[in-house]
C-alpha cells in the first residue's frame, strides 16, 4: 500500500483543495490530510473560519481522504512520515522546495495549484461584496 501525506488549513473547502486532494489520492491507495489545529493556526496568525473539528468532519466526508489528522506544529512533518509510514508527501507548488528536507524520508511533490481559486480570494471577495 503506497502512502500520501498533505497538509494545509482547508478553510472554505474549494475546487481549489478538491483538485489537490483528488491528484494526491491518485498517487497511492491511502491519503492522510493533516490540517492545522485552531492553536497552530493562532501561532501562525491565522484564524480560520471553521474550527478545527469542523473542517476535520468536512475533509472526512471527502471521497479521497482517508485519515485526517491535526498539524500542532511546523516540525512535527518527519515524525508523521516516520508514524505513518508515508511514501510520498505532496503540497502545493506555491510551497516548491520548502519540503524538501522531508526527501530524506519519503517521495516529495509539489502539485500545480488551480487558478483563480484560494481561501484568501474568497474571503477577499465576500469582503468586497459586503461593503
Amino acid at each position: 500500500m503506497k502512502t500520501i501525506i498533505t497538509y494545509g488549513t482547508f478553510d472554505l473547502l474549494h475546487i481549489g483543495h478538491i483538485n489537490i486532494l483528488r491528484r494526491a489520492k491518485e498517487m497511492g491507495d491511502y491519503l492522510i490530510v493533516a490540517i492545522s489545529s485552531d492553536e497552530f493556526n493562532a501561532l501562525k496568525g491565522k484564524k480560520a473560519y471553521y474550527s478545527y473539528e469542523d473542517r476535520k468532519t468536512i475533509l472526512e466526508a471527502v471521497k479521497y481522504v482517508d485519515k485526517v489528522i491535526p498539524e500542532d506544529n511546523w516540525e512535527q512533518k518527519v515524525q508523521d512520515v516516520q508514524k505513518y509510514n508515508v511514501d510520498t508527501f505532496v503540497m502545493g507548488h506555491d510551497w516548491e522546495g520548502k519540503f524538501d528536507f522531508l526527501s530524506d524520508y519519503c517521495e516529495v511533490v509539489y502539485l500545480p495549484r488551480t487558478d483563480g481559486i484560494s481561501t484568501t480570494k474568497i474571503k477577499k471577495d465576500l469582503n468586497a461584496q459586503s461593503k
